[in-house]
């Protein structure tokens, strides 16, 4: 999976609020597959903000490993 650099945060944010904007006009338009693919490309873009975000903060996701045992202690 590729990961989102976070310098693009700010070109996420932007796009978030394109979609939103679109979103509401598919709304009143009533387009109801049109809100419905938009839905779908706001909650991938939003993973991906997320994901970003947790790099900037440089987080760590701890996958469930045993830690290496210890040299000095072998």
């Amino acid at each position: 999976m590729l990961q989102v650099n976070p310098k693009m945060l700010p070109r996420l944010a932007e796009i978030e609020k394109d979609l939103l904007l679109r979103r509401k006009q598919a709304q009143e338009e009533h387009w109801l597959g049109e809100v419905e693919g938009i839905d779908s490309t706001l909650t991938f873009l939003r993973a991906k903000q997320a994901a970003a975000a947790r790099l900037a903060k440089g987080t760590v996701a701890n996958l469930g490993t045993r830690p290496r045992p210890d040299s000095a202690g072998a």
